[in-house]
This record gives structure tokens, C-alpha cells and sequence, in this order.
């Protein structure tokens, strides 16, 4: 009897450790079928596991991605992207980077075998370069249901062909707040994303080509936007993240809450913060404002289509808006959020086919936290 019970033992702690290695080596799913197909990417465990799991399960699409980004960036800017330009980039905001971060990108060079420098490099693109979006949060009253929705657009350019690299990786921490970061294979950094407490984050550059040089001697928004994932349980923390951190370059920004129902827009233009939160008679667009909603789509015409479906505000609502205020020639993403019911839409441009014109996918947060 004694010997059938150590054998069970055994055999338990034999299945318990296969399960747990099973669970740290992450898995890759899809959403969306044929044309609309999407890479979901989840992983668990520290950042460097993390960014090794994300590493296998990606490499094929993420070496191509990478190295072919870096090529055209490079034959088209051949000075701002050099390599010792990019290097001096990275160099200058390592220090200021997250340590999560960068043992996640060390993890990744491991996993998909592409050195660490030219990943560095890669993540020190969106630093040296400039592009511009759109983000829209409306909540409460402006809403059918009183959840938050918020959109995100990402305008940059077609002929990089990162659109053709789609990625959603789900991030499962060890320590920390698990996340989403709606991307492109072998980009850590986020331009997007939300996070099981329900925060939301989109962005705008307002960094023209005039201003390069630009001061790069602190963060980026990519990689700050990663750590607010990480770390915000509400709006007032991930706020705070914000103000703390010594942030570089020119951007607005759209930080939403699904939990409190409520979202702030902000002037991020460094060293200085302006918050404005909505309905405010000092934001830059009044009086075009209104309450229970901020916005900033750069003139190209969101105030009137809001009103129009003002306290009908749901998912396609703001599906339907997003795809009216693109930079049409350069949309190679867009994103509606339920950051209240954690799930969102997603629509990814294909070869020249721009975001706006495609249909959206969906994705529940929650499918992967069980």
C-alpha cells in the first residue's frame, strides 16, 4: 500500500511539472478566418519567459517582419535610420526604459535567434521617426449602455508593409497586471493596448520632421504604455505613471478606464502635461466638447458625427467613426474598445487594402484569463 501511494505521489508531481511546462512555454491561437486571420500570441511568467515564449511562437513572421522594416526604413531615411543613428536612439532611452522591457526584448532575441542589437534597433524606429492618429473615448451618458468605449487609429505609412505582420500578444505576468498589445510580429513595444483592470491607451504624434532632432533622452511611448499596462489598476495610477515619467518628443494621448467609466485626453507635448478631462471649456477643441467624452482627431471631422449618435455610442457606433477620420493613404490600423466588457475590434490593413476598409475582428480579453 505504502509503495502505491509514493508511486501516485510521484506521478502527480510528474503531471503537475509536464503542466506547468506546458503553461510557461505559451501557445499560439488565431482570431478571424482567411484574409481577417490574426496571430494571438499568450504568455506567461517573468519578462525575460515572456519574451522567449513570444519568440518561438512568432519567429518566422517577426524575423521577416523586423529585418524587413529596418531595410525600408533605412533605403528611405538613410541618415535618421542608420545604424548609429538608431543605436545613439536606443542608447539614449535604455536608461529610462522599464527593466521588464528590456529583459523581455533579451528574452525574444533568444527566441527567435535575431540578435539583440538589431531588436534594439527596430524598437528605436518609432523614436527617430514621426507619424500621427486619432483616438476618441466617450463613457456614461454619450454611450447606449454607460461602458467605455474609445478607438485608436494608427496612421503611418503603407509602404513598410508592417500591416502585412499582424500580432495580439496576451500577457500573462508573473507580477503584474496582464495585458494586451495589439501589434505587429516582433514589436514589443505597444501603440495600443488595455489591461484586465480595464485601461485603455491611445496615442497621437505631433512631432513634425522640422523638429529632428529630436530630445531622446528619456522614454518612449511605446515602451511607457507597456509599463502603465503592467502596473495601472485605474485611471488616477496610470496617470501618475504618466506625469512621473521623463517623457520625450510630442503626443497626444487618450487614456481610458473601463472599471470607472471615465477617460482623460492629454497634451503631452515633453517636458510639459496637460490633462484636460471632458467637457472642459479649456481643451484645445472647445467649444466643439461634450460631456462624458474626450477626443483628438486633428480637424479631420469627428465633433459632428459624435453628436449625430450622441447617447447611442456602442461598439459600431464608434466602428463607423473610427473609419471616418483616418489619414486615408497611411491607415494601417484601427481599434474600437468595450474597455468595460474588456474586449475589443480590430481591423488591420493587408497589403495597400487600408485598416478602414477591412472588416473588424473580435477579440474577449477574458477567452484567455480563465
Amino acid at each position: 500500500m505504502r509503495r502505491c501511494f509514493l508511486v501516485l505521489i510521484v506521478l502527480a508531481l510528474a503531471c503537475f511539472t509536464r503542466a506547468g511546462h506546458l503553461q510557461a512555454e505559451g501557445y499560439r491561437t488565431s482570431i478571424g478566418t482567411g484574409a481577417d486571420r490574426i496571430p494571438v500570441i499568450v504568455v506567461s511568467g517573468t519578462p525575460y519567459e515572456m519574451g522567449l515564449q513570444q519568440g518561438k511562437l512568432i519567429r518566422e513572421e517577426a524575423t521577416q517582419m523586423i529585418n524587413s522594416l529596418l531595410q525600408k526604413v533605412q533605403a528611405a531615411g538613410p541618415e535618421r535610420a542608420s545604424d548609429a543613428h538608431l543605436d545613439a536612439a536606443w542608447n539614449a532611452i535604455a536608461p529610462h526604459t522599464d527593466v521588464r522591457f528590456k529583459e523581455e526584448l533579451r528574452g525574444f532575441a533568444e527566441g527567435t535567434g535575431l540578435p539583440l542589437k538589431t531588436l534594439q534597433r527596430a524598437h528605436a524606429l518609432p523614436v527617430v521617426m514621426d507619424y500621427s492618429c486619432s483616438g476618441i473615448a466617450a463613457w456614461g451618458a454619450a454611450t447606449k449602455d454607460g461602458h467605455l468605449y474609445q478607438t485608436r487609429n494608427l496612421d503611418w505609412t503603407m509602404e513598410l508593409g508592417a500591416q502585412d505582420y499582424p500580432c495580439i500578444t496576451v500577457y500573462i505576468p508573473k507580477q503584474g497586471i496582464p495585458h494586451v498589445n495589439i501589434t505587429f510580429a516582433g514589436f514589443l513595444g505597444a501603440n495600443t493596448g488595455i489591461n484586465a483592470k480595464g485601461i485603455v491607451l491611445s496615442e497621437m504624434g505631433d512631432s513634425p520632421g522640422k523638429d529632428y532632432p529630436f530630445d531622446m533622452n528619456g522614454v518612449h511611448f511605446t515602451t511607457l504604455f507597456r509599463q502603465v499596462m503592467y502596473d495601472a489598476n485605474n485611471l488616477d495610477e496610470a496617470i501618475d505613471l504618466f506625469k512621473q515619467a521623463k517623457r520625450i518628443k510630442k503626443y497626444h494621448y487618450v487614456v481610458g478606464d473601463g472599471t470607472s467609466r471615465q477617460a482623460v485626453k492629454m497634451l503631452a507635448h515633453a517636458p510639459d502635461l496637460v490633462i484636460w478631462r471632458d467637457n472642459d471649456p479649456a481643451d484645445e477643441l472647445a467649444p466643439a466638447v461634450m460631456k462624458n467624452l474626450v477626443y483628438q482627431d486633428e480637424g479631420r471631422g469627428a465633433f459632428q458625427p459624435l453628436q449625430k449618435v450622441y447617447g447611442k455610442i456602442g461598439a459600431e457606433e464608434m466602428r463607423d467613426i473610427a473609419c471616418q477620420i483616418p489619414i486615408k493613404g497611411g491607415n494601417i490600423l484601427d481599434v474600437v474598445y468595450d474597455a468595460t466588457a474588456l474586449e475589443f475590434w480590430v481591423s488591420y490593413a493587408e497589403k495597400q487594402e487600408e485598416a478602414y476598409q477591412r472588416p473588424f475582428v473580435h477579440f474577449k480579453l477574458k477567452d484567455y484569463l480563465k
